[in-house]
């Protein structure tokens, strides 16, 4: 017997490699090496079949600002928007673990790139977005390509505006100021969306530092959207939360025609008003009560009106959704300013206002499933065009399970669970390159449905279940 004189897979002549193994549960378990072409992302071949037919890439490859490369080694630069949208789906966080995607063999043939980019490729990509034009020229069309997907609907679509914060401890970056947060006042980023809570799209993003108001430059920001809107895409009613309680931007819905629910802000002058023998009226819900205040502020339209909400505290089970006051014990108070006319009833108001609450599942969903809390670059432009990104490929999945037919909301990270985290083996039998997904027999019906939806040529109603048959 020879003895184990070397380590490796390819050990020296006359000697033998020494065994890797270990003990699981009373069974020895060898560990070796394949040459095989294996990927543990082969599933998002679904998404990426998706992507390559919608025209996507091609709108976005006009409208980059980087010129294309004259090198032929070089990479284009939608070669490193696909590789850093990869990078998202797969869990990445940072560029670094995008670049990490150059290890699967399986990426350049599913993206259709020559590579995937490093991490200083990256890097230099991000840094050729230098200022306010040149991001606006990249993303408008884009955030407008995803609101054309919208179906069309009689009574329109709510708009939602709302804005969070992003926490950067570090704090060095161009834009990462303090600012309060929940947590306290803490270095940050201070975004502005825009979304339409009905189908979980965001119509619109702008980046601001830290230190900012919640409406700081939100006129500006709801006007480029408006420009921006399809012809076909109507608004029903537009909400916001206290922060966007500006009058400046009322008055400017008001002079749009457009309908609107903001929070008004508990001022001493609101206050006096709750205090006073107001005519509160009984709700189906128990402990919850609507008024009408006969209130005139004259900086805000003349079709305001002021509808107060009561929540009577021991009835209900969380502080949201109202304001507790001294002089009024033993309610939470809640006060909104619309101008949507008076035959609306004061309790539909209110509950209009309510199904705003699914904007902020959105913003969750873009912190958790997109990393935008940790999608920093060192230039302020640069980290906005990457946060763009990474709510664009939020968009792209929404357009990509309204093509499956799924009505219900699935988040990323689920997505990578039952689909996207599918190993799968690649090879190019006489020149024809094909993936082998490793799913289970008795899974495969599921797999066939979803693609051929996919490749559908045109839409038809064949919904595929969100989940394959796990037995």
């Amino acid at each position: 017997m020879k003895p184990n004189q070397s380590k490796g897979e390819t050990p020296l002549h006359q000697t033998v490699a020494e065994k890797m193994q270990f003990e699981s549960a009373g069974q020895s378990i060898q560990i070796e090496f394949t040459d095989q072409q294996l990927s543990p992302h082969a599933g998002t071949a679904t998404f990426w079949s998706f992507v390559h037919g919608s025209g996507w890439g091609e709108l976005v490859a006009r409208h980059l600002p980087h010129p294309e490369p004259t090198s032929n080694n070089a990479l284009s630069p939608i070669t490193k928007v696909f590789g850093f949208v990869q990078g998202l789906l797969c869990g990445a966080k940072k560029l670094t673990q995008c670049a990490y995607l150059r290890r699967d063999p399986m990426m350049p043939a599913l993206l259709g790139i020559k590579r995937v980019p490093s991490q200083s490729t990256f890097t230099r990509f991000f840094q050729g977005f230098t200022g306010a034009g040149k991001n606006l020229a990249c993303f408008r069309p884009l955030f407008a390509w995803g609101m054309q997907q919208l179906p069309g609907k009689r009574e329109g679509y709510a708009l939602d505006f709302d804005s969070t914060r992003l926490l950067h401890e570090d704090g060095h970056q161009e834009g990462v100021e303090v600012g309060y947060t929940r947590v306290g006042t803490k270095p940050c980023l201070h975004p502005l969306l825009a979304i339409f809570s009905e189908e979980r799209l965001v119509g619109g993003f702008w980046l601001r530092p830290g230190n900012c108001s919640c409406a700081n430059n939100v006129v500006g920001f709801f006007l480029d959207l408006w420009d921006n809107l399809p012809a076909h895409v109507r608004l029903r009613v537009v909400r916001a939360d206290s922060g966007f309680y500006v009058a400046e931007l009322l008055r400017l819905w008001e002079q749009l025609g457009v309908k609107f629910i903001v929070v008004a802000r508990l001022t001493q002058p609101v206050q006096s008003l709750l205090r006073r023998e107001t005519c509160w009226l009984p709700t189906d819900l128990d402990g919850t009560e609507v008024a009408e205040l006969d209130y005139d502020a004259p900086d805000l339209p003349a079709t305001a009106r002021f509808v107060a909400i009561r929540h009577r505290i021991k009835d209900k089970r969380s502080r949201a959704g109202g304001k507790l006051l001294i002089d009024c014990p033993g309610y939470l108070y809640q006060v909104l300013v619309t101008n949507l006319p008076r035959t609306v009833p004061l309790v539909d108001v209110w509950r209009d206002y309510n199904g705003r609450a699914a904007c902020e599942n959105v913003i969750k969903e873009l912190d958790a499933g997109y990393g935008l809390p940790d999608l920093v670059c060192k230039d302020f432009w640069a980290t906005e065009a990457a946060l763009s990104f990474g709510v664009l490929a939020h968009n792209l999945m929404v357009q990509f399970e309204r093509k499956l037919g799924w009505q219900e909301a699935v988040t990323l990270g689920t997505l990578r669970y039952r689909m996207f985290v599918t190993a799968g083996i690649i090879s190019r039998p006489q020149g024809q390159t094909t993936i082998k997904l490793a799913v289970p027999q008795h899974e495969r019906a599921w797999w066939r449905g979803l693609w051929e939806k996919i490749l559908a040529p045109n839409p038809n109603c064949n919904a595929v279940e969100n989940r394959p048959a796990f037995a």
